[in-house]
């Protein structure tokens, strides 16, 4: 099942070694360290393959690693992909070759192309399909954020999708409409019991898109 991960940014006081299996220079300090800033994903899971997501905040190469045990002990990296501006700094990799119907564990660093300095890894997991035939379970959803209802972080933002993550389906269908760009979210909706549903709204969020930035801003608020 595809699945999105997220590490809470830890502050570093001076320079710190990073246990991680790349031999990259040591690490800058926490007011400049490049960020992954939307956690990692991982999707178009095969039985041999899967795609790796994952966003910098500034030109990098994103470095992946995977491995079959949780502690990382066999990892294994893939080639290094550039980011930058064409993409916003969003890059997406393909793992080749994987074992079917296993527990994948990855981990995504970024290295700063300015001095080399390594991001804090963000790790992730899904399972690649089996070979043979077996009962499988599946969740799908669709229109994100649609019709004026957007993220109301005081009801725990958007538990459809905790919900479905609950169920630990096999694997996750979008079926369409993963953004309104045309779509205004209001700061309020009120309810029919006289509540008020409460939108995080975003400078991207509060208009309609017309240029490429505002597009992506639509997108990263999903």
């Amino acid at each position: 099942m595809p699945r999105i991960s997220f590490n809470r940014r830890q502050t570093l006081l001076g320079s710190a070694a990073l246990g991680v299996s790349l031999a990259m220079p040591s690490l800058s300090r926490a007011q400049s360290r490049l960020l992954i800033t939307h956690g990692v994903m991982s999707g178009d899971v095969a039985h041999d393959g899967a795609m790796i997501w994952g966003r910098a905040d500034r030109e990098a190469k994103m470095l992946v690693e995977w491995a079959t045990t949780e502690d990382m002990s066999d990892a294994r990296m893939v080639p290094a992909l550039a980011v930058g501006t064409p993409s916003d700094f969003t890059g997406k990799l393909a793992l080749t070759g994987l074992p079917s119907d296993q527990d994948i564990f990855y981990r995504v660093t970024m290295a700063d192309l300015a001095d080399g300095t390594l991001s804090e890894p963000t790790t992730g997991t899904f399972r690649t399909a089996p070979m043979g035939r077996r009962d499988i379970s599946f969740v799908w959803s669709g229109d994100t954020a649609g019709q004026g209802w957007g993220i109301d972080e005081d009801r725990g933002g958007m538990t459809t999708y905790a919900t479905m993550m609950g169920h630990a389906p096999d694997f996750f269908l979008h079926s369409g409409d993963t953004v309104y760009a045309d779509g205004v979210i209001a700061p309020e909706v009120e309810l029919a019991d006289g509540t008020m549903w409460r939108n995080l709204v975003t400078p991207a969020k509060s208009k309609v898109a017309e240029t490429l930035d505002e597009f992506r801003g639509q997108h990263l608020y999903n």
